[in-house]
């Protein structure tokens, strides 16, 4: 067959064809598979994406960084404050995926607030006394 009819058959490209052909004589057989890509580099040490995790591991303190929860504009400006690397809210949203993180947030609770009412108020709900 012409490389145009196996081509054809194949669905591929004459280009690609020829290229998969020249991988194929040159390396064998697992040329053929696709490469590891290296992508792009991180923008963060590994010891300064430890030191990140870390930090919103910790929690934001009110007073200090003026927000009872992190958000990711926040942890973006942060990152620019603190390591001079600017992050979009998504770019930083995937680094903190691969760091095994997710969005959680914890249920609020009043600072002002008694466990001992919260518990009697529960009951009464939960069994309508």
């Amino acid at each position: 067959m012409t490389r145009a009819e196996v081509a054809r058959l194949t669905g591929m490209e004459r280009q690609a064809l020829h290229d998969a052909i020249q991988r194929f004589n040159t390396e064998g057989p697992d040329a053929l598979h696709d490469r590891h890509r290296s992508g792009r580099p991180e923008q963060l040490s590994g010891r300064q994406q430890a030191a990140l995790k870390a930090h919103i591991l910790r929690g934001p303190e009110p007073e200090r960084d003026g927000v009872s929860a992190w958000r990711l504009v926040d942890l973006c400006d942060y990152v620019e404050r603190t390591y001079g690397v600017s992050y979009s809210e998504w770019g930083l949203s995937c680094l903190l995926k691969r760091l095994n993180l997710s969005r959680q947030k914890t249920r609020p609770s009043h600072p002002k607030g008694h466990p001992a009412v919260q518990a009697a108020f529960k009951k009464e709900v939960v069994y309508g006394r």
